[in-house]
C-alpha cells in the first residue's frame, strides 16, 4: 500500500481545515484522518444541498475535492504499484462526480462518492496493523 508523502498530507490537512492531531499523525492515521475528512465534507455538502444552502454546498464540495486530489497527489506510484494505479483512477473518477453533483444539484452522486470513500477508508483502517509492523523501529509498538 502507498503512503501520502508527509508534509504535502499535512499541509493539505490544514488547508482543507480538517481537524485533530496532524502534527503527531504517523503516514497511515493521517491518510485515514484525510478520508474521514472528505467523506465529513460530501456528508455536510449533501446535507447542505437537500437543504437549498448553495454556498455553504459548493464550499464543501469544494474542500472535499481538494481533499481527494491532495490523497490523490500523495501516491506513491513506485511503491503501491497496480494499487496505487487503481487509486489514482478512483480518486479522479470522484473528484469529477463531485463535480457533477455540484453542477447537478444531484444528492444521488454525493452519497455514491460517499459509499465509495466508506469502502476504501474501511479497507484502510483494516489494514492498519500491518502498516504499523512495517515501519521502522515498529517492533513492540501497538496500534
Amino acid at each position: 500500500m502507498a503512503f501520502p508523502h508527509g508534509s504535502s498530507a499535512i499541509a493539505q490537512y490544514r488547508q482543507v481545515s480538517t481537524r485533530g492531531g496532524v502534527e503527531q499523525a504517523d503516514p497511515h492515521r493521517l491518510t485515514a484522518m484525510l478520508m474521514a475528512g472528505a467523506l465529513e465534507r460530501v456528508t455536510a455538502a449533501s446535507g447542505h444541498m437537500r437543504r437549498g444552502e448553495i454556498a455553504q454546498k459548493g464550499e464543501n464540495i469544494s474542500r472535499a475535492i481538494a481533499i481527494v486530489e491532495g490523497l490523490r497527489g500523495s501516491l506513491d506510484f513506485e511503491a503501491g504499484g497496480a494499487l496505487a494505479g487503481n487509486l489514482d483512477a478512483l480518486y479522479e473518477y470522484m473528484g469529477r462526480r463531485l463535480l457533477q453533483a455540484n453542477v447537478a444539484d444531484d444528492a444521488e452522486m454525493l452519497d455514491e462518492v460517499a459509499g465509495l470513500l466508506r469502502e476504501i477508508k474501511g479497507a484502510w483502517d483494516a489494514i492498519r496493523p500491518e502498516a504499523l509492523a512495517l515501519r521502522p523501529g515498529a517492533a513492540g509498538r501497538g496500534g
